[in-house]
């Protein structure tokens, strides 16, 4: 049986509560929000240059185990009740916010939520500006000067090797993984796989980062806790009462050549493997989401997301939440983890496969990543197409949805598809 620790929270004591600030910004004080973000415990969560970055530490916690998300729900929902908070703005993502990076497993493994010192968002025509300190202040806030920061350098050399598993490794899982959905005793199955990224010197994180900004603006660009990546999958957003849900499953590798790729886009949406993976993981979101909603609605068919390296099938799930006053996006974040898009049908049975035979330790690859403001609205997506850094070390995580007629070899090509983003990014 799985057990849960919490580690000392660092903050406020209870006599000492948070003081939240959120001031509106001239928008032509911020050029870009990667632009303005330190070396100083960064965070972001961006699309299309729209979203929040942050640095410093007002408060965080880590939490482990199976109450890993009530625990920190918890903790954040104490913080929220004793602050005091100034918002002008009153948009999504002002006043105190918190970003957290959740493991994947109920097993051993940190997960943690933080609340930054600062906070810089932008939403539409809207920019704005958070602090976040300890202690009475007088008078109306002010914004912060806001400067360019010191932009990071680039890895000097950065070599690549296996991580847990080599390719014919990894393969040979597959064919495990295959053998046993055959055999009837699951329909499916996502096994990931390790790469090993050793730089020459330390790596500033704002250097990935920028890059997939720039390179995917349709996905989700994160860092938290030295987790980051790109991912294309919101596992939920909850925002004044509307939940959505994208779902992901089912991927094709892109070309590069416009006509081919509309030909292998149309080869995907017919694909009976891929239809069925994904049929799959929709009907896990729906099923996890519909306690939670007044109403639902689950598109009959996918339509194909095009990414610049590969194309997935993907499916919006939407739906009224009953309660918004007490459900809050973190709590329905944990009421979707895992979906089949990332351990598979039926779950339990799929995740213990995993713990059998994947051989690693996922850590916070395919756990949900993302934000929450004092309200309970934010967003949660899956961090994928991620890496994990640590000082000269970058390890990379893919991970492919196995069913019956899975090849091991199509599985290895399409996992090293999946690597692409981020190990670009720190070339």
């Amino acid at each position: 049986m799985s057990t849960s620790t919490t580690f000392p929270a660092s903050g406020p004591s209870t006599g000492d509560p948070l003081v939240v600030r959120t001031v509106e910004l001239d928008p032509s004080a911020v050029d870009a929000l990667l632009s303005v973000l330190p070396d100083d415990r960064p965070v972001s969560w961006l699309r299309k240059g729209e979203g929040l970055v942050g640095w410093g530490v007002a408060a965080e916690v880590r939490t482990q185990g199976a109450t890993r998300f009530s625990d920190a729900d918890k903790w954040y929902s104490e913080q929220v009740a004793r602050a005091r908070v100034h918002d002008e703005v009153e948009e999504p993502g002002t006043g105190l916010v918190c970003f957290g990076s959740f493991a994947f497993s109920d097993e051993p493994g940190d997960s943690v939520l933080v609340i930054p010192s600062v906070i810089v968002g932008r939403r539409g025509t809207t920019t704005w500006c958070t602090t976040v300190t300890t202690g009475e202040v007088a008078g109306q806030p002010e914004a912060p000067p806001l400067e360019v920061a010191v932009p990071p350098r680039a890895p000097a050399t950065v070599d690549f090797a296996d991580g847990a598993l080599d390719s014919e490794q990894w393969m040979s899982v597959v064919a495990d993984a295959v053998a046993r959905i055959q055999q009837g005793d699951l329909e499916k199955v996502v096994l990931a796989r390790d790469l090993l990224a050793i730089a020459s010197e330390p790596v500033d994180v704002r250097w990935p980062l920028t890059r997939l900004a720039a390179q995917y603006p349709m996905c989700w660009t994160f860092h938290v806790d030295g987790f980051f990546g790109a991912t294309p999958e919101m596992l939920v957003r909850r925002e004044r009462g509307l939940v959505t849900s994208r779902v992901l499953a089912g991927t094709i590798r892109r070309t590069g050549d416009d006509e081919r790729d509309l030909a292998l886009a149309a080869t995907l949406a017919r694909s009976s493997k891929d239809l069925e993976e994904h049929e799959y993981a929709v009907r896990s979101v729906a099923d996890a989401l519909e306690p939670h909603c007044s109403s639902m609605n689950v598109p009959e068919s996918p339509f194909v997301l095009h990414l610049p390296n590969v194309m997935h099938l993907a499916s919006d799930v939407a739906g009224v939440v009953h309660d918004a006053e007490t459900v809050t996006s973190l709590q329905l974040a944990e009421s979707l983890h895992p979906s089949a898009a990332v351990g598979g049908t039926p779950t339990p049975v799929a995740t213990a496969l995993i713990t059998e035979i994947e051989q690693m330790d996922r850590e916070r690859y395919a756990g949900p990543v993302g934000w929450m403001d004092a309200s309970g609205d934010g967003e949660w997506g899956l961090a994928l197409r991620s890496g994990r850094v640590e000082g000269r070390e970058v390890r990379l995580f893919a991970g492919c949805g196995i069913v019956a007629d899975s090849d091991p070899e199509a599985e290895l090509a399409e996992s090293q598809a999946k690597f692409v983003p981020v190990r670009d990014a720190l070339s």
